[in-house]
């Protein structure tokens, strides 16, 4: 069979008019027509264009032979870099559910900054009521770094922060810093920890605040565990001083503590 038979036949098979084929090539539709009719060859450029346009290979096209397995090359899918696997590296999943405008669930996982918005959240960022992800904010979120109302993470900010590194208006952690801090170390205003710095009142093995309560307390106020019972009454006392003007619950937090130490 002559490359002219062959050409014809391949756009026949995909079901191309000469017009079409000449359009995708950027050349005339004459010009396909004398290629057809054996009066002219193409050129490279535009023999390769037919070869990508027929997903053949050169060999094939112009001489009508496939080479043996051996001899072709083995590159990987274009869309693939070396090394990497040929399946999609995202996923991606949107519910057609909305919420204020939010889809009520959006997934999307992959390579890089995948970021998935809905009030379910999850993804490589995420962001939603609740959202779940290395990066996340939302009203409760979980990932590495965590930004909510209750926030979970290695990293986390928010009214309830617990993680590794726990900032928040109640925050607990390794490293705590908060109004209300309980951690191995913790800095804020009311601070539980065996190493707490408070503003108003810290309680641990080393303790420093203007009451401090602890082994190795420091402050204006202290008092060393275990607490005898003749100093429970001035504890509690303290304790109501420095906790004013926040809920009760936080002295009584302290008071429990202390006097089980």
């Amino acid at each position: 069979m002559e490359f002219c038979q062959r050409l014809y036949q391949l756009r026949r098979e995909a079901g191309l008019s000469q017009e079409a084929l000449a359009h995708q090539l950027g050349v005339s539709r004459q010009a396909v027509q004398k290629w057809e009719s054996g009066a002219s060859r193409p050129d490279l450029d535009n023999l390769t264009a037919l070869a990508q346009c027929f997903s053949v290979s050169l060999d094939y096209l112009v001489t009508g032979e496939v080479l043996p397995p051996l001899m072709q090359e083995s590159a990987p899918p274009p869309d693939a870099a070396p090394g990497r696997p040929a399946w999609p590296i995202w996923y991606e999943y949107k519910s057609r559910r909305t919420l204020w405008g939010l889809p009520l669930v959006h997934i999307k996982l992959g390579v890089g900054l995948q970021r998935a918005s809905g009030i379910i959240a999850i993804g490589n960022v995420a962001t939603g009521l609740v959202a779940l992800g290395c990066i996340s904010v939302g009203l409760l979120s979980l990932g590495s770094l965590s930004l909510g109302l209750l926030a979970i993470g290695a990293i986390c900010g928010g009214t309830l922060a617990l993680g590794g590194l726990a900032v928040g208006l109640v925050a607990l952690g390794g490293l705590a810093v908060g109004l209300l801090a309980i951690g191995g170390c913790a800095i804020g205003v009311y601070t539980v920890g065996a190493a707490s710095i408070g503003a108003k009142a810290a309680l641990g093995a080393a303790a420093i605040g203007p009451v401090a309560i602890g082994t190795s307390p420091r402050g204006d106020q202290v008092f060393f565990t275990p607490i005898a019972q003749a100093q429970l009454p001035a504890l509690r006392a303290a304790l109501d001083q420095a906790c004013r003007g926040v809920p009760h619950w936080v002295s009584d937090l302290f008071y429990f503590l202390a006097s089980r130490l």
